[in-house]
């Protein structure tokens, strides 16, 4: 799954705010991601991150 940073993640389940919309900030071993929504910031592991994506949407892209 090609990922980079500034690409914009929708996952499979919802953050408890209601968005299910994340920035990636980082990536590596875990992927650091912001809500699009409230603003939080989560840390989760490559492979957990990559099972809940439904679709990446580059950041070159409207």
């Amino acid at each position: 799954m090609d990922i980079q940073v500034g690409d914009t993640l929708i996952m499979k389940k919802n953050h408890p705010c209601g968005e299910n919309r994340f920035l990636v900030l980082r990536i590596g071993m875990d992927f650091k991601l912001k809500c699009q929504k409230c603003g939080h910031e989560i840390m989760i592991p490559r492979s957990k991150a990559e099972k809940g994506v439904k679709r990446v949407e580059k950041s070159g892209e409207d």
